[in-house]
């Protein structure tokens, strides 16, 4: 074998592994992919553009307006980041053998990517509307986590509300020492 064929094959192992699929077709692969990123992707849509707050005089005097707002210029570009790390789980799950945990796992993650999407579409303003968006999507984050780890524990990993964050954090903290240490002069 040439160097060329042994990085296609080493490519395709991490894939297979990266996305749960052996023994999977890649039509069903494909299939998943589509499905889970074309449904993120459409919460990211409704979250970022259809719905719109309720702005009134009274609100606006009462001080009670949102405490977010749509993002603008770059950081509009965040907001389908929101959905990735369970977007790339759901992947992991949709490949897992078929089970009634796994079924399950996929419905909790359709619920908790629409609870995200209308409660960053309606932004609410009031304190308990906050802790009651926060809490929903939290929980149904955190029931999605539970049951994608009972079929793959890669999957609940990247699904876990801070885990994920975390781990993104942790790598980004690594890769900026090593080039740290690269480059550090003794002056």
């Amino acid at each position: 074998m040439t160097d060329i064929d042994e990085a296609i094959d080493d490519v395709r192992d991490a894939a297979t592994d990266f996305l749960n699929s052996e023994g999977r077709s890649a039509s069903h692969v494909v299939a998943g992919i589509i499905i889970t990123a074309g449904f993120a992707l459409l919460a990211s849509g409704i979250a970022s553009g259809a719905l719109r707050p309720k702005r009134s005089l009274k609100r606006f005097r009462n001080r009670d307006l949102p405490i977010t707002e749509k993002p603008q210029g770059a950081f509009s570009l965040i907001l389908p980041a929101v959905f990735s790390a369970t977007t790339l789980s759901a992947v992991r799950v949709w490949n897992a053998p078929p089970a009634r945990e796994r079924t399950a796992a996929l419905g909790l993650w359709v619920a908790a990517q629409t609870v995200n999407a209308v409660w960053l579409g309606l932004r609410p303003a009031s304190m308990w509307k906050q802790v009651f968006a926060a809490m929903s999507s939290a929980g149904l984050a955190a029931a999605f986590a539970h049951e994608a780890r009972k079929l793959n524990e890669g999957a609940g990993k990247m699904a876990a509300p801070t885990g994920a964050g975390v781990r993104v954090g942790n790598y980004i903290h690594r890769k900026a020492s090593q080039v740290g240490e690269r480059f550090r002069t003794l002056h």
